[in-house]
């Protein structure tokens, strides 16, 4: 593990990172988005079942899900880029989404693909060119039961010095 990226570990298992999401995701602050857990392979995302997330068909909204499971591979793609020399952009550039099952309770959203995106980020230092990566977030209710798959595709650019 990277030094940057161990200390962004460090910085998003921190009550830091909820003053970070308060000014930079203030939709997912309030929403109650919380990162649960993150290493250098894997990020737990949880979105919660409540008044602020609900929709008229009393599930958690679409949109919750989805910043819940973004946050899950942006984590790990923060983590990847973050203090990097020279810096590196990232961008959501697609974005699809499956649903099984209403979510009506707590909902935990888990990328496994943090290698995957330090080696996406990595080529890019290294090439000079733009990487594309898809990686996958589910998210499964308390029961363990799978409520839906993101699939969210992230391009990497080293930036110009």
């Amino acid at each position: 593990m990277s030094h940057n990226n161990n200390s962004f570990i460090t910085l998003a298992r921190s009550r830091k990172f909820n003053l970070f999401m308060l000014r930079n995701l203030p939709s997912a602050y309030f929403s109650g988005v919380r990162i649960r857990y993150i290493s250098e392979e894997k990020c737990s995302v949880s979105v919660p079942f409540k008044w602020f997330t609900k929709n008229p068909f009393r599930s958690t909204y679409f949109a919750c899900l989805a910043m819940a499971a973004e946050l899950s591979t942006g984590a790990l793609a923060m983590a990847n880029v973050y203090g990097q020399r020279p810096g590196v952009s990232m961008l959501v550039v697609k974005l699809q989404a499956e649903y099984f099952k209403k979510a009506t309770d707590i909902t935990l959203f888990t990328c496994n693909e943090g290698l995957a995106i330090k080696d996406a980020v990595t080529k890019a230092i290294e090439t000079k060119e733009a990487q594309a990566l898809e990686v996958i977030s589910t998210g499964y209710n308390t029961e363990g039961e799978l409520i839906a798959r993101f699939t969210i595709s992230w391009s990497f650019k080293a930036k110009q010095n």
